[in-house]
């Protein structure tokens, strides 16, 4: 990869809240698009734990990282130049939420159909998709392990 190429960390976060599976989506300005939250990894750190960051500083969060959801890649501008980046998107569960979200002009909890119709970015509505069928697959394996501990 080039040294240039700029990681971003997304992250699809659920909860269950009762019977119900929400995810996040989140607006970074008022008159901005409806998006998964994401953030540049910094040089030192993992995508992964880019995520986990974003989520305590930005979102008043803490999640767990269960697994990659799916990666792109893209390029965008900085400072005149054209820069490589790695959109990385991860599957993260809610733990607790400790606060406010401080870096989103908005954020909301919706139903999976609803966060897909909501999300302006097709790729966005792709990586959701990817992720609620790899919380499907994680959940099952999950299941089988239990049973084979119980055995």
């Amino acid at each position: 990869m080039d040294k240039n190429t700029v990681l971003i960390s997304v992250a699809c976060i659920y909860r269950d809240k009762g019977k119900k599976r929400e995810w996040l989506i989140t607006k970074q300005e008022e008159d901005s698009d409806w998006e998964l939250p994401r953030i540049a990894a910094r040089k030192t750190e993992s995508t992964a734990r880019a995520s986990i960051r974003m989520a305590g500083e930005q979102l008043g969060m803490t999640v767990k990282v269960l697994e990659e959801a799916g990666r792109a890649g893209g390029i965008t501008t900085m400072g005149g130049k054209t820069v490589p980046q790695r959109h990385l998107y991860y599957l993260a569960r809610l733990k607790a939420a400790t606060g406010e979200a401080i870096a989103f002009e908005a954020t909301e909890w919706l139903p999976y159909a609803n966060a897909v119709r909501r999300l302006t970015a097709k790729r966005d509505r792709q990586m959701l998709k990817g992720a609620r069928e790899e919380l499907e697959k994680w959940l099952k394996r999950k299941k089988e392990e239990k049973e084979e501990e119980e055995e």
